[in-house]
């Protein structure tokens, strides 16, 4: 089979962008429930345990901190998708404000980014799978990587599937999750007021101050965590992506946004806020759930066997919108000569399967590790996936400054829908931002070493590649030029004969 020429792949991408469109089958609640199930997952579910025994009750004050930054993101991701929804997101905007440079590093870091979470999501559910081996023979007997494999194979053929088979699988995820959180903050509220004992240590404020008030190991460590906590809010962007897809996002993302705020404080601030009065800090372990570490204090059997089951509809969440936002960004890239051509395809049904088959590509090597290195292959994998968080957010603000400015000076219209206090919260935001990625930096050794890799192998690659496609991005912007000139030279003549 003869291989393609460039100029007939540019071509062809040119037509693919006039070609068949997203299906807008998004409804309200999936939109809903992208942005709650975006804000909610394993970093609340598994990671609070160590950072509570790390922070103590201070983590309260991180979170809220944090998720105030991570709402005013979403605002200014908000601003650009009522000034022009894209199922390209971000990456759409950065080229419509920045160029094809930025939007070409924005859309492969975040890619990278997702990749990465793919490698590190598979590896937690085949830890969740193996898990049910204490009270199933068959769980115990197979081993790690076949479980990852399984769950990546089935999240990938459930994605390759209209999308509203994907808002209906986030919707019933993140319904699971809140379900999880609303049952604990019930118990734990009873618990608390009714001054019930927990493991014998008797509930309520004076639990904080007997050991050690708020900051029982100082201020350091709550800085620590800030870190953790961000990407503890990772996805929360996934909204954006979403909008493209959905029939009505003027009204239904501003709605879903503004409701992330209050959302945040109950179950993350809230939360954290009750395990911290229901038990000392130091009960509290990494590894393991702290919501399963009360349920087991309080003598609830088979607490440990519910959370298990809650975190591992966190973590097949994120693999799904992993698969589902990387297919779209890869498209949005590809459209623009910056991807393979491949991953421009659109299935009959508005699935980008190209995209988010080299998505899945790529997540088998988190099978991989699981085969050759199990016990490793966890942090190997979240340990890459932190400079590509804080490139996308810094990008969101930055568009959103842009279009700010643009708006200021009548060249476009103003957004009905603009980021709270902006320009004053953008740039805090991205002071916000810039902080984290020092203290990641310090972190040694794995914020170190991920800084490191960044610079040894991601930023190269990303030189390489802007070169290698920068001649193929160039030609289609002349293609669609020429195309544009001779459209509007066709309707001048058409009015004038009609004239």
């Amino acid at each position: 089979m003869r291989r393609p020429t460039e100029h007939e792949t540019v071509v062809r991408l040119a037509e693919l962008e006039d070609g068949p469109a997203y299906h807008t089958g998004l409804k309200r609640r999936h939109i809903q429930m992208i942005a709650v199930g975006g804000a909610i997952g394993t970093g609340l579910f598994l990671g609070a345990g160590g950072r509570l025994a790390s922070a103590g009750p201070s983590l309260l004050v991180v979170y809220a901190v944090c998720g105030v930054f991570a709402f005013f993101i979403l605002r200014a991701l908000g601003e650009l998708v009522l000034h022009r929804p894209d199922s390209g997101s971000f990456v759409s905007y950065a080229r419509e404000f920045y160029g094809e440079k930025l939007a070409f590093v924005t859309g492969w870091m975040y890619w990278i980014y997702w990749a990465m979470v793919a490698i590190v999501d598979v590896t937690a559910i085949a830890l969740y799978f193996s898990f049910f081996g204490r009270y199933v023979p068959f769980f115990s007997v197979v081993p790690q990587w076949a479980f990852a494999l399984f769950a990546l194979v089935a999240v990938l053929l459930l994605n390759l599937l209209p999308v509203v088979v994907f808002g209906e699988l986030e919707f019933w995820f993140s319904a699971i999750k809140v379900g999880a959180l609303v049952v604990f903050l019930v118990i734990g509220i009873l618990f608390v007021v009714l001054g019930t004992p927990v493991a014998g240590h008797s509930p309520g404020f004076s639990l904080i101050g007997d050991n050690g008030g708020v900051f029982p190991n100082g201020v350091l460590p709550t800085v620590l965590v800030v870190q953790g906590v961000v990407f503890a809010y990772g996805a929360i962007e996934l909204v954006g992506t979403a909008a493209g897809e959905t029939a009505d996002p003027r009204k239904t993302l501003p709605r879903a946004i503004n409701t992330v705020i209050l959302r945040i404080g109950i179950f993350y601030v809230g939360s954290v806020l009750l395990l911290s009065l229901l038990l000392p800090f130091d009960a509290y372990t990494a590894g393991e759930s702290p919501f399963v570490t009360v349920f087991a204090s309080i003598g609830v059997e088979g607490a440990d066997t519910i959370m298990n089951l809650v975190v591992l509809t966190a973590a097949l969440s994120s693999l799904n919108a992993g698969l589902y936002s990387t297919g779209r960004i890869a498209r949005s890239l590809a459209l623009r000569g910056a991807a393979p051509a491949f991953t421009a395809r659109l299935s009959r049904s508005g699935v980008p399967y190209g995209g988010i088959g080299v998505t899945a590509a790529v997540a088998l090597l988190g099978v991989g590790l699981n085969a050759v290195v199990p016990a490793e292959a966890f942090e190997i994998g979240i340990n890459l996936t932190a400079i590509g968080t804080l490139t996308t957010w810094s990008v969101i603000v930055l568009c959103q400054l842009r279009l700010r400015r643009s708006s200021d000076r009548g060249e476009l219209p103003r957004s009905a829908f603009r980021m709270p206090g902006a320009p004053f919260t953008s740039y805090l935001t991205l002071a916000f931002l810039v902080g984290v990625g020092v203290l990641i930096l310090f972190d040694y050794p794995n914020g170190t070493l991920t800084f490191g890799a960044a610079i040894v192998v991601v930023v190269p690659s990303l030189i390489a590649g802007w070169y290698a496609v920068r001649g193929r991005v160039r030609r289609l912007q002349a293609l669609r030029a020429e195309r544009a000139e001779r459209a509007e030279e066709s309707d001048y003549s058409g009015s004038a004969a009609s004239t």
